[in-house]
């Protein structure tokens, strides 16, 4: 009989709790979510993360606020998120820098994105260039690289921060051509770009959203480009120059502080997945320089672990090379 008790007991409790977690992910939605941002308004993180939360917010029938919290590669907006509520109702979104931010300088991050943050997907990448001042003495890269190894500390790149993405295709160059460009820190890519119209750096990594009205109005010159795009054909990866590695492209994805009920996270994750992959979508991604690139949270967390191995590794030859 007290067995039988036990066994009671203990099923009631069980469906009460798969009760509470179903219950939970029935109701939610039923306030605003907040998309924090950690791109400046119009570049294309903030576009696209725009376009994705118009779209959610079809999904979901809930106003999707985006924020803009800017600053040291994204670790700002990335600290508050982490920070935030474990309910749902604040999403991170952020790009590849969560990881080289974290793989250049652990100690000074104040949460690890692989243990403090959830991801829920990948939304799109974005191919970067090296760009020049059209009226600069450097037609080829080649010709850049030559200059670099020749005068170093005479080149200067705008980047997004330490340990952005920027931040690491510079290093990447330095590594495989001997070619010292010095990352100049900027509160995004648009600021870096005015940098580079106004003289106060050599070089910029940008992306296609800022690139192009630039290029229309004859005011840049591309050098290399991450992976090939049908925009610019011409303009060539440092692999088909002739090195061993390319400069990394761009991811962007979708991110919760760890804690969030599963129920709730299967509502955000499935919304995400049908908002990042409405057709209506492609037309606007293609339009601000990117591709959706969904890729799902299992799929995508071994290429963060790679990623991050890869970075530690090329930093620390780097680092090698300059002693």
């Amino acid at each position: 009989m007290k067995t039988s008790a036990l066994v009671a007991g203990f099923t009631v409790l069980l469906f009460s709790v798969v009760g509470i977690g179903f219950s939970h992910a029935q109701t939610f939605p039923n306030q605003n979510i907040q998309i924090v941002i950690t791109l400046s308004p119009g570049d294309t993180g903030d576009l696209s993360a725009r376009a994705v939360g118009s779209e959610m917010s079809k999904i979901l029938k809930v106003p999707v606020l985006p924020i803009n919290r800017t600053g040291a590669s994204g670790i700002v907006g990335a600290e508050s998120v982490v920070k935030a509520k474990k309910d749902g109702y604040t999403l991170l979104y952020v790009n590849s820098n969560l990881t080289y931010a974290y793989a250049a300088n652990p100690q000074e991050i104040p949460y690890n994105p692989f243990t403090d943050l959830d991801l829920l997907c990948t939304a799109v990448s974005v191919p970067l260039y090296i760009a020049v001042q059209s009226e600069s003495r450097w037609k080829t890269m080649q010709e850049l690289i030559a200059y670099g190894r020749q005068n170093p500390g005479k080149l200067r790149g705008s980047s997004t921060g330490v340990g952005s993405v920027g931040h690491f295709g510079y290093e990447v160059i330095g590594v495989e051509t001997g070619a010292q460009i010095d990352m100049i820190p900027f509160k995004g890519a648009a600021p870096g770009m005015a940098a580079l119209l106004g003289g106060h750096v050599e070089v910029a990594i940008p992306s296609p959203t800022l690139v192009m009205p630039q290029m229309k109005a004859g005011k840049l010159r591309l050098l290399l480009v991450s992976k090939k795009t049908a925009d610019f054909p011409n303009v060539p990866t440092l692999t088909e120059l002739g090195y061993k590695r390319d400069i990394s492209s761009v991811w962007f994805g979708f991110f919760l502080p760890v804690g969030v009920p599963e129920a709730v996270k299967q509502v955000l994750a499935s919304a995400l997945e049908r908002a990042i992959k409405a057709p209506e979508l492609g037309p606007v991604f293609q339009g601000l320089g990117t591709v959706a690139d969904y890729h799902s949270a299992a799929e995508f967390r071994p290429v963060m672990n790679d990623e991050y191995a890869m970075v530690r590794k090329i930093l620390a030859a780097a680092a090698g090379n300059q002693k």
